[in-house]
């Protein structure tokens, strides 16, 4: 089954929804980046909540970059994603890993680290990016997602992230879920949602028993009354191309281009987002210095 993800509001439109399942998106990243298996919780946790955060984007050429830097081995974490909740992205030392922590379940918050930073970058077709930004809280991701929208933008949020690795390594099940409540959403529809948060069970694991986004969304919301508004397939996708990489080329002054035609003979340029090598001739090199000339 494809990976899609969904976005939902109750009846009284005070509280609004998103489910992801996004179990393939994070196998193709564990496969493209060999990441071992706390490292791979920790990028799926993000892939998964950068996915959803990009659909509550606007605008089809709108975009993101979610960033969690924190003071564990692993180094940060850099996810992209467009509106439509497709992703790129990779962490820093994707060979990071730890023992299970006392729960036995994979030690997220200790290969991210409970200090740092997390940053949310986005391109709205505007002058400048909007930048947000605020400090790591636990290093599980998904509280400190929630503490981001809380600090940053003022906006209440449960956030459950999961993803399920088996013994191989491969991904078993990965997704996740934002609940926000909206102005004029009562005290008792709050108690409520916590109540439920409190008894239901990890959003991994609803994922691994089949449950579809929207099931996920009745068994967790169910009693509001949930209307779904749409529907989005989401894959791990980027979009690196030589064209991309020769603009990125031409930022460079000249006299570090001619380095790279003098020193190695040409220039090999590996995307971080996808392990994508391309490689640019001598002449192409050359070109690149002439058209900055003129």
């Amino acid at each position: 089954m494809k990976d899609y993800l969904i976005r939902g509001i109750d009846k009284s439109g005070k509280i609004r929804m998103f489910v992801a399942n996004t179990t393939n998106m994070v196998e193709k990243a564990r496969e493209v980046h060999g990441t071992s298996a706390t490292a791979s919780a920790a990028m799926g946790r993000t892939m998964t909540a950068a996915s959803m955060m990009g659909l509550m984007m606007k605008n089809p050429t709108d975009s993101l970059t979610l960033q969690v830097v924190g003071n564990g081995p692993l180094g940060s974490i850099v996810v992209s994603a467009d509106s439509q909740g497709n992703v790129k992205g990779y962490v820093h030392n994707p060979k990071a890993d730890l023992p299970n922590n006392s729960q036995g379940k994979l030690d997220v918050a200790g290969v991210v680290g409970k200090s740092g930073y997390l940053s949310v970058t986005m391109d709205l077709g505007l002058k400048d990016p909007y930048v947000g930004q605020s400090s790591i809280v636990s290093g599980e991701i998904a509280e400190d997602i929630a503490a981001y929208y809380a600090y940053s933008e003022q906006q209440p949020s449960a956030v459950s992230l999961g993803v399920l690795v088996e013994k191989d390594l491969s991904i078993r099940a990965a997704g996740g879920f934002i609940i926000q409540l909206l102005p004029g959403v009562s005290e008792e529809d709050i108690m409520e949602i916590e109540k439920i948060l409190e008894n239901i069970e990890p959003v991994s694991k609803l994922i691994d028993r089949g449950l579809t986004p929207e099931e996920i969304m009745e068994e967790t919301l169910g009693i509001f009354e949930m209307e779904l508004l749409d529907k989005s397939e989401v894959a791990f996708v980027c979009d690196c191309n030589k064209e991309r990489i020769i603009r990125t080329i031409k930022s460079l002054n000249s006299e570090e281009i001619q380095s790279m035609i003098d020193e190695d003979g040409g220039a090999e340029v590996v995307c971080h987002f996808c392990n994508k090598a391309e490689n640019l001739s001598v002449e192409e090199l050359e070109q690149i210095i002439i058209d900055k000339q003129k």
